[in-house]
């Protein structure tokens, strides 16, 4: 039996987890941080989120299969790298571009879209694994 506390506060914990975990991710270009540490620290809320509720819950909470996750963001992190070739330029060269939206547009960057794939690898492996060891435990 779950503790009644764990259970009503997981929910507000992981949403602030998940919030935390995307400042990490964005922060990640100006300073220490980024794809890496802002992925284990959604997986870490993915995993008290099952810990708490349940693992069927807990993939309820991440909508997709894990490992589908991880597949993306390891894709996304690949293309990534490989935009730089198309321009001439090493695998792997960061390249920025400007979108024009109305409101002065958006600039993106490979660096970006690479670190966001890295978010995506390790939010889809490490909550496979945690489920996995969750679901194990049940039986």
């Amino acid at each position: 039996m779950k503790s009644v506390i764990l259970r009503t506060l997981t929910p507000f914990i992981t949403a602030l987890m998940m919030i935390f975990s995307i400042f990490i991710l964005l922060r990640g270009h100006n300073a220490p941080g980024g794809g890496f540490i802002g992925g284990l620290i959604a997986a870490s809320a993915v995993a008290l989120y099952a810990l708490a509720s349940g693992p069927a819950a807990g993939r309820r909470l991440i909508r997709f299969h894990p490992m589908s996750i991880a597949v993306a963001g390891l894709m996304l992190s690949a293309l990534s790298g490989m935009v730089s070739l198309f321009y001439g330029v090493p695998f792997m060269t960061g390249l920025w571009f400007h979108l024009p939206l109305p409101g002065g547009g958006l600039d993106v960057s490979t660096v970006m879209s690479f670190d966001i794939g890295v978010y995506l690898v390790v939010l889809g492996a490490f909550s496979a694994i945690l489920l996995a060891l969750e679901e194990r435990e049940q039986d």
